[in-house]
């Protein structure tokens, strides 16, 4: 009995060793695992931002809007690129046209220069027939319109400069990643300020692990 007492403890002593053994490598596992992933996402991020150049973006939305998101594959701000450089630049060839049809005018009777009476654009004629009365009118359009060029040259650059901002931005966060465990809370608070109820927001950032990286493999 005694022999036998003494044998059942050691094999509960070695049972107990083989757990212990077992959960350790386990844990290693899974360690190893984890690194692994990090090593992979590090990886992957390096391999993105080197292969996806910010430079290359701003250089091809420079040359041409919208270049630059089809580099970064950003189809869906091409509409918009575009709109905003094509109306800017209708707008400036309208009010250039018609600053020349109005300058045109308008020297053509200050200076009295009635053979070019008849090359005046129609719808000006009426200040030619007013004669030096419509001197003024014409010098008023002739000024707005040269202020209109001005302003639509000025949002003309302006939208081509953001074409190009958004393009280097876009590629600069290429190799961004923003995963499912990144979250926003609201939730109410009390200050200690009477009456001081109020909302927090609370951002959560997490580092993700997939969940097979915290499982055994099998033997």
């Amino acid at each position: 009995m005694k022999t036998l007492s003494i044998l059942l403890l050691f094999l509960a002593g070695f049972a107990g060793s083989l757990c212990a053994q077992k959960k350790a490598d386990s844990s290693k596992i899974r360690l190893l695992s984890v690194d692994s992933v990090a090593a992979r996402k590090v990886a992957y991020n390096d391999s993105a931002r080197r292969t996806h150049s910010p430079r290359t973006a701003a250089i091809r939305s420079a040359l041409f809007p919208g270049l630059g998101q089809i580099y970064n594959k950003k189809y869906w701000k091409l509409p918009l690129v575009w709109g905003a450089v094509g109306i800017t630049g209708g707008i400036f060839n309208y009010n250039l046209k018609e600053y020349r049809k109005v300058r045109f005018a308008y020297f053509a009777l200050l200076n009295k220069d009635t053979p070019s009476y008849a090359k005046v654009a129609p719808e000006l004629q009426v200040f030619i027939a007013a004669g030096d009365n419509g001197l003024s009118s014409l010098r008023t359009y002739r000024n707005e319109f040269r202020k209109n060029i001005d302003y639509s040259v000025l949002f003309f650059l302006l939208f081509w400069g953001l074409n190009v901002v958004d393009a280097t931005v876009d590629a600069h966060l290429k190799g961004f990643d923003v995963g499912r465990d990144l979250s926003l809370k609201i939730v109410p608070s009390l200050n200690t300020i009477p009456n001081g109820a109020g909302l927090s927001m609370i951002f959560s950032f997490k580092k993700p692990t997939p969940k097979w990286a915290y499982t055994t493999p099998a033997p």
